[in-house]
């Protein structure tokens, strides 16, 4: 994907024009604090003066093109601005009104007036603008926390849709720093995958946190990827609108599950990018990517000097894929030879007091326990309250820990249960000896098993571009085709079904048994949820069965379907494909029949998806003990089910221009070498009024 434009000359400008009054005003204050060097150039109709600077009337008479403008005016005004600024040849700007699209008709009428004329890259409007902490730029009409990065230091990227988010992000006291702070709006010309491409290639910024409402480009967003994946620079994404579900359940289970954020984040998992759902985990995951990256693995160690904290931290670690190996015998021996036999050595460790002070034991210890190899070692250490207490004995221990990791090259983190107990300037101390420090016990781990996760992830290929089917244009017909027409349509694409075929009689019902065979299965076609309606009868094993059951369900639905009876099913599965908004048909794969609504276990998966990432799915659901012979069953044959799931979604993928809805629910999988089976089938494709009615 192309970026429309080129924002360097905008995010690092030499001379910036401000429009406007108080807004404006705040601009020029910020810069000048932060010790912008380069020209700014206030611009006022009647005023001479702002902030102690020379005002100009117009754009027009400023001494040379502004590369970056910052318009602070109402939204009425702020096209005809945006039009001077590209007549004269400026580098880009900020718009700072709101009340365009977002706000009702007539703003939407002058956000399209804005984007034809805005010839030049602009962010917004409805956005505070941008923060530049590495070259002390500020775009920016409000007071922020964050400082000027000294030379040679490095940060952090954060990238807000809400800048009101960005304001609270940048008054963080955690110990963060950060090389840029921009905020989109309304994203109308520059979006958030834009930003983050133009911001990611500078050498001053370490890793990337994205605060994400909506997504402006699927294209950008996979172009973002690979140039992180080329830079081995991290992402971690904070999106929001987890409740909201852009599809409400219709025909099938599928509707209901795969909701748009289940699909964005099954999207930022194809991209490598981490994910947490809180502003403490973002902040803590971006201070230990800040430092150290990615993680080669999910082993982890920890050292304290209570049983309390050792307790705390490996509950934490409880249901997450970072873990704390056990030690063996030759490991523990010369850790005990210096804490004495009253320890007991184990991760995570609980040293105890005995060698609390002392400096040189502490580091001996601490430098023995490095060797060993984790992925991340943590040391827990809570400071007592700056005004009130002394810190002597606690910076006994920081300077050991900062002793042992020098000598040992290993990547450590020192850990604070709780934020207050952490202070800023300890922190800043130790990420200069290349040491994250961290507050929180959930919020480090979830740090660690993210930055370990994108290690993985940066050891393989990055995976295809998803293919995304919008929604049709045009007023739309839904047809829903009985299980019959379903299963027709995906035999012809080799998908393995059981046989069967339409019955509108007794005498038809008897003839076709005998050439289908015992056990059958008897249906009421055009019922969704055949389960909660009676309209199906299972284990049919003879006439007279058949024939009852045939009673029972006449004048159900549409028609009756008759169907031999897969056997020996070890597990039932779900797959689905349901249109999402921004994503075209996803696929959703969970535990078949009811499970999947009474344990709510699924997981979305874009389109195309490979079968490596189908089976690490599968294994990861819930039941996934049932696939692997559980309490002596039967191992289910996974091969044959992911066969069967990938000749779906090329069926699905062959048919995407006019599919609305599929759902298998249940696939049987049998046991090892006898197959997997779509034993129902759901189907509803879309048609545009014209061809309906032409």
């Amino acid at each position: 994907m192309q970026r429309p434009f080129d924002l360097q000359r905008l995010l690092r400008p030499r001379s910036i024009a401000v429009v406007g009054g108080s807004a404006a005003v705040n601009v020029i204050v910020q810069c000048q604090r932060m010790g912008y060097t380069g020209e700014l150039w206030p611009v006022h109709p009647s005023r001479t003066e702002m902030a102690g600077l020379k005002t100009y009337p117009s754009i027009a008479e400023l001494p040379d093109a502004p590369d970056a403008c910052f318009v602070g005016v109402n939204r009425h005004i702020t096209p005809h601005i945006v039009a001077e600024l590209v007549a004269r040849g400026a580098g880009g700007a900020v718009c700072y009104a709101s009340g365009f699209r977002e706000a009702d008709e007539e703003g939407q009428r002058l956000e399209a007036r804005l984007e034809a004329v805005a010839k030049l890259p602009l962010l917004g409007p409805n956005c505070y603008g941008f923060i530049n902490y590495a070259d002390g730029v500020l775009l920016w009409p409000d007071q922020h926390g964050g400082r000027r990065l000294a030379d040679g230091e490095q940060g952090v990227a954060i990238l807000a849709q809400s800048s009101n988010l960005a304001i609270n992000l940048s008054m963080q006291q955690r110990g963060l720093p950060l090389a840029y702070l921009l905020t989109a709006g309304n994203q109308m010309q520059i979006g958030l995958s834009d930003l983050a491409l133009a911001v990611l290639d500078d050498p001053r910024v370490t890793a990337l946190g994205l605060h994400i409402e909506g997504f402006d480009s699927i294209q950008g967003f996979e172009a973002l990827a690979r140039q992180a994946h080329r830079l081995r620079k991290p992402v971690v994404v904070l999106k929001v609108g987890k409740t909201s579900q852009a599809q409400q359940a219709a025909l099938t289970h599928t509707a209901s599950l795969a909701g748009s954020h289940a699909a964005a984040s099954a999207f930022l998992k194809r991209l490598g990018f981490g994910q947490v759902e809180s502003l403490s985990a973002f902040l803590e995951t971006l201070k230990l990517l800040h430092v150290h990256g990615s993680l080669d693995a999910y082993s982890l160690s920890s050292l304290s000097c209570s049983g309390g904290e050792a307790s705390l931290v490996a509950d934490a670690a409880l249901g997450r894929k970072v873990y704390f190996p056990a030690l063996t015998a030759e490991q523990q021996a010369p850790i005990e030879a210096v804490l004495g036999a009253k320890v007991t050595v184990q991760n995570p460790l609980d040293y105890q007091t005995y060698i609390w002070g002392d400096e040189s034991a502490m580091t001996l210890a601490f430098t023995h326990w490095l060797k060993l190899g984790f992925s991340l070692n943590l040391l827990i250490l809570d400071f007592p309250h700056l005004a009130r207490c002394q810190h002597e004995d606690w910076l006994v221990a920081l300077r050991a820990w900062e002793q042992a990791v020098q000598a040992t090259g290993q990547k450590a983190a020192l850990v604070a249960s709780l934020p207050e107990n952490l202070p800023e300037l300890y922190v800043e101390r130790l990420a200069f000896q290349g040491i994250a420090a961290l507050s929180g016990f959930e919020e480090t781990l979830i740090a660690a098993e993210i930055a370990a996760d994108i290690g993985k992830f940066w050891q393989q290929a990055l995976a295809e571009p998803c293919i995304s089917v919008p929604q049709p244009v045009l007023p739309i017909s839904k047809q829903t085709l009985t299980e019959a027409q379903a299963k027709a349509l995906l035999a012809q694409a080799a998908v393995p079904l059981p046989l069967g075929q339409v019955v509108n009689s007794l005498e038809a019902a008897l003839q076709a048994a005998d050439v289908l065979g015992y056990p059958l299965v008897l249906k009421a076609l055009g019922i969704a949820h055949k389960t909660e309606q009676a309209a199906l009868r299972l284990n049919l094993t003879n006439r007279l069965e058949l024939s009852a059951a045939f009673a029972d369900l006449e004048g159900l639905g549409s028609g009756l379907y008759l169907e031999s009876m897969v056997q020996g099913g070890v597990a039932e599965l779900l797959v689905g494909f349901h249109r999402d908004p921004c994503f075209g048909l996803v696929m959703s794969l969970g535990l078949g029949g009811i499970w999947v609504e009474l344990l709510r276990d699924s997981q979305t998966l874009l389109l195309p998806s490979p079968a490596v990432e189908i089976e690490q799915v599968l294994l990861s659901l819930k039941g996934a003990a049932l696939l692997q012979g559980y309490r002596g069953k039967p191992v289910a044959d996974l091969a044959a089910a992911i066969t069967a799931i990938l000749r779906i979604q090329d069926f699905v993928l062959n048919h995407a221009a006019q599919l609305h809805e599929l759902e298998i629910n249940p696939l049987i999988i049998c046991a090892v070498g006898q197959g997997a089976y779509a034993a129902d089938a759901l189907l509803s494709r879309t048609f545009s009024e014209e061809k309906v009615h032409g």
